[in-house]
């Protein structure tokens, strides 16, 4: 996957994300870097509503969860099953030949603080659920395996195709980096306020722009 080497994996940055599909599946090269800034940190805080967090920990069953990079979204190796984010419907569910394992889920979140945000699954994972399905943050949308390459999940593209982190908006930076993105970096953030480990970059100076549409305070 795009992580980088830490637990035991060793991998060719350059050679684990060269492309990425276009609308009509076919490859393309990694978006250009452009418009590449430097911004702070985010701060985040607790997620908290009367009755339930409108969020949860959507790794929280995965078996020897390992946090790895943040790039276009955040990386993880481990196994096990993965859940929604949070209330949603599924976009897209089967396969995206621009991404290791081929894995490739993305759901548009209908509630909390990042309603109508689009968020993505991709590379070692077998999905388990359909497009068109409203899920839950009870719902398995995936079942993530140990196949050399580890997952990512992040924000993605209003259409779906791809990370947020290659259009414009968000500096353009796609995988080629430089890493960690703004936008990969927003979405760690929110992992961590729900109790999922720190990525090992996550204090680096990020790259790329955070559009305006998305939080830095969750509650």
């Amino acid at each position: 996957m795009l992580g980088l080497p830490s637990a035991g994996a060793n991998k060719d940055v350059a050679s684990q994300h060269p492309v990425s599909p276009d609308a009509h599946g076919s490859q393309r090269l990694a978006t250009p870097r452009a418009r590449v800034t430097q911004q702070p940190k985010i701060v985040s805080v607790a997620v908290s509503r009367p009755g339930r967090p409108y969020y949860v920990n959507p790794l929280r069953s995965v078996s020897g969860l390992v946090p790895e990079r943040i790039d276009e979204g955040v990386d993880f190796g481990g196994s096990g099953p993965v859940y929604a984010l949070g209330d949603a419907i599924v976009t897209n569910a089967g396969e995206n030949a621009g991404w290791p394992g081929g894995g490739w889920i993305t759901y548009q979140l209908t509630d909390g603080p990042d309603q109508g945000l689009m968020v993505y699954l991709a590379e070692d994972v077998t999905p388990a659920v359909q497009t068109g399905q409203h899920v839950t943050p009870s719902t398995v949308i995936a079942n993530m395996f140990d196949g050399g390459d580890g997952i990512e999940t992040g924000w993605a593209q209003p259409t779906g195709v791809s990370a947020e982190s290659e259009l414009p908006e968000a500096g353009g930076v796609g995988g080629g980096g430089p890493f960690p993105t703004m936008v990969g970096l927003n979405f760690d953030q929110l992992l961590q306020v729900l109790g999922v480990p720190a990525a090992p970059n996550a204090g680096d100076t990020a790259y790329g722009l955070l559009p305006a549409n998305y939080p830095t305070v969750w509650k």
